[in-house]
């Protein structure tokens, strides 16, 4: 484990963020373990802290090192996007699900061909979001430049079709509810994130 690892898990300790139970992950699988990232960035120090390191991060993954505009996916993505936003000196949008449950730019919104886009979220699990939002980024004609995330629970393994940055990687333990020892156990389950489980 890094020592910046270690240093993002120890503010996610100190703020009571780093849950232990029994989760339902937005995936469907359950795990002893949930980082609720909210909980963190409800303090602005942290916020601010967190959105200048990865705004580092994300720039030096960039050729050019100039990113026009930070993109988040709403709903866990929108603190964080915001304060790396803020650390580049750049514009911020959001991406929310339309009534057909893919992402779409709204609220006025829009891309300009040929911008260089980052793509932030508080937590990478599969990349499904993250990767969502690059796709409809580069329909629209801007050049993906890099993703990011506070924390990487896929241990470094998602894919989001850009190079991709984490202030945190971890392996989270995660089973597929039949064979989950928790629920062997009889301990209730909890879904504690903002999306809905597939199939809940």
């Amino acid at each position: 484990m890094t020592n910046q690892t270690q240093s993002v898990l120890k503010t996610f300790e100190e703020t009571g963020a780093y849950l232990r139970g029994h989760f339902r992950l937005t995936s469907g699988l359950h795990s002893p373990e949930y980082l609720q990232c909210a909980k963190v960035l409800q303090y602005p120090v942290h916020a601010e802290a967190f959105g200048k390191d990865l705004a580092a991060a994300v720039k030096a993954l960039t050729p050019s090192g100039k990113i026009g505009v930070v993109v988040s996916p709403a709903m866990g993505g929108l603190i964080i996007g915001h304060e790396v936003a803020r650390a580049l000196g750049v514009r911020f949008l959001f991406t929310e699900r339309g009534p057909d449950g893919k992402m779409v730019l709204r609220r006025g919104f829009e891309i300009q061909p040929g911008e260089t886009a980052a793509v932030i979220e508080d937590v990478i699990t599969t990349g499904g979001s993250t990767a969502e939002v690059i796709e409809l980024l580069r329909a629209a004609g801007a050049k993906v430049a890099a993703a990011g995330s506070i924390v990487d629970r896929s241990g470094g393994k998602a894919e989001v079709g850009a190079p991709r940055a984490a202030l945190a990687t971890l392996q989270v333990t995660a089973y597929p509810p039949d064979f989950c020892p928790l629920c062997q156990e009889g301990v209730p389950v909890v879904k504690p994130g903002s999306r809905p489980t597939p199939g809940a």
